[in-house]
C-alpha cells in the first residue's frame, strides 16, 4: 500500500510540475525609484527609499522567482526590500551600452528563470525595448519625472503577449508624464 501511494504522489508532482511549466509567465517592471542625484550612480533620494518599500508591500504576495537589475546603485536599492521580503538574490544584467544589446540580455535571462513571475527594476529608457524583446508592445520611454509606473507583461503560453499599466507608491507630479504629449505629432 505504501508503495502504490508512493508512486501516486510521484506521478501527482509530475502532472503539477508539467501543469505548472505550461502556465502563462509575468514580468513585472518598474523603473528605479527617485535617485538622490541627477547623474553618476546615485543612492536613492528619501523618497526613492520609501518607494523601494512600497514596492516591496506592491508585491508582497505575488511570489517571485527571479528579480534582475542593472549594476547600478538605484536598481539595486530599489529591489533590495522586495529581494529581502522574497528571499531572492537580484540577477545584475549589465547596462550601459547599447540599449537593444541589454533588453536581448535581460529577455535572455528571464527566459531561463523556470516558470512563475520576475521582476525587472531598469531605466527609464529600457523598459520598452525590454518589453519589446520580450514579444510586448512598443511603448515609449518612461518620462524623467515618471517613477510610480508600474508594467505587467503577461507572456501566456498560447496568445499574444498582454500589458497591463498601473502604479505603485506615491503617485507623480501631475506633469511627471509631459514628455509623452511632446513626442505627440500635431493635429
Amino acid at each position: 500500500m505504501l508503495r502504490r501511494s508512493a508512486m501516486m504522489t510521484i506521478l501527482l508532482s509530475a502532472i503539477l510540475v508539467t501543469a505548472l511549466g505550461a502556465q502563462a509567465s509575468t514580468v513585472v517592471l518598474v523603473r528605479h525609484a527617485e535617485k538622490a542625484a541627477p547623474s553618476g550612480d546615485p543612492d536613492l533620494s528619501e523618497a526613492g527609499r520609501r518607494r523601494a518599500g512600497e514596492l516591496a508591500r506592491a508585491l508582497e504576495r505575488y511570489r517571485l522567482s527571479a528579480i534582475l537589475v542593472t549594476q547600478y546603485r538605484r536598481t539595486t536599492q530599489t529591489a533590495d526590500s522586495t529581494a529581502a521580503a522574497q528571499h531572492l538574490t537580484p540577477q545584475a544584467v549589465p547596462a550601459g551600452g547599447d540599449v537593444a544589446t541589454h533588453a536581448r540580455d535581460v529577455a535572455t535571462a528571464l527566459r531561463r528563470v523556470p516558470g512563475g513571475a520576475a521582476l525587472v527594476v531598469g531605466h527609464s529608457n529600457t523598459l520598452g525595448p525590454i518589453i519589446a524583446a520580450l514579444g510586448g508592445p512598443q511603448i515609449p520611454d518612461l518620462c524623467d519625472g515618471e517613477y510610480s509606473t508600474m508594467l505587467v507583461l503577461e507572456l501566456p503560453a498560447a496568445g499574444a503577449p498582454r500589458l497591463l499599466r498601473a502604479s505603485y507608491g506615491a503617485p507623480d507630479p501631475a506633469d511627471a508624464a509631459d514628455c509623452h504629449h511632446e513626442m505627440r505629432l500635431p493635429q
